[in-house]
């Protein structure tokens, strides 16, 4: 029984095709068929029964699945660990961010880090929330920057800070003339927001309806930069967060904070409970939580 034998187990298993995981195992699908029934010849037992294009764990297969699992993370552990042990002089370390929050936050962070730990490569993904979470079941991500809720058992998160979200308003828009705005003020005003599977969208909406309040939107965009000039353009209103609104570009919106309770996001750091994040992972955080980790409000 070897390790790469374990890895073909475990990608059959969950991609559910021989093909599909010979791809994400950079192997001839012959290959790899071979491998698991030499394997499954060493067990004397199946693994998978195998259909016109999908395959699926037997009993014995599940049973075997577990323990593959648990010793392939286990040998992932041990050379994380090697690696960290040279004091972070080299490696990767992968994060998945939100799109509403990477091009505000990282720049600064990760030119911190690079200073500090110049050998490490870092890469970023950014996707909407599910797609995150399912990257960080999958191992595919160290961790991901995601806002809450964040309902998963099998996940661990770690709060980094609270943000606001402001209300963005046309130049010659009526209310910029108040220093704070009242949520029934925006009654019958055209409401623009991010797309749906953006949490951001789903929190605005929520933070509305929350108090009673059914908006009339007039816009959705994939792109936060996009909501923003959409504003700036007379098209409508939106809430965007603190971070976004920092810019400067001559054409953006008009910010003004809504009166208490004030609408805010929970950004957090999220990883599998099985998968704790490395050292260099944590030394990621401990950057964003000592420059972002008091609440981000208005002036």
């Amino acid at each position: 029984m070897e390790m790469h034998q374990l890895r073909y187990v475990v990608a059959v298993a969950r991609t559910g095709n021989f093909s599909r995981a010979a791809e994400q195992c950079h192997v001839a699908q012959p290959s790899l068929s071979q491998q698991i029934q030499k394997l499954e010849g060493e067990l004397g037992e199946r693994l998978f029964d195998r259909m016109k294009r999908e395959a699926r764990l037997t009993p014995h297969g599940e049973a075997f699945l577990r323990h593959a699992v648990s010793i392939l993370e286990e040998v992932d552990t041990a050379k994380r660990e090697a690696v960290e042990s040279r004091d972070l002089l080299r490696g990767t370390l992968t994060l998945g961010v939100l799109p509403t929050v990477a091009p505000y936050l990282l720049p600064e962070v990760m030119t911190l880090f690079t200073e500090k730990f110049p050998g490490v490569e870092l890469v970023v993904q950014e996707d909407t929330t599910a797609r995150l979470l399912k990257l960080a079941h999958a191992y595919e991500i160290d961790f991901a920057l995601a806002s809450e809720p964040i309902q998963d058992p099998r996940l661990e998160t770690r709060a980094l800070f609270s943000e606001e979200l402001l209300l963005a308003l046309p130049p010659r828009h009526p209310l910029t003339r108040k220093h704070t705005v009242k949520l029934s003020d925006l009654e019958s005003e055209p409401l623009i927001v991010m797309k749906e599977g953006h949490c951001l969208g789903d929190q605005v909406l929520g933070f509305c309806e929350g108090r009673d309040m059914k908006p009339r939107i007039s816009f959705r965009s994939a792109q936060l930069e996009t909501v923003q000039a959409l504003v700036h353009a007379g098209l409508g209103i939106s809430l965007i967060p603190a971070m976004a609104t920092r810019s400067s570009r001559k054409d953006v919106p008009v910010y003004r904070p809504l009166k208490s309770p004030r609408p805010n996001r929970e950004i957090v750091a999220v990883w599998p409970k099985q998968r704790p994040p490395g050292r260099a992972a944590r030394e990621f955080l401990r950057i964003i939580t000592a420059g972002f980790g008091k609440a981000r409000r208005s002036p």
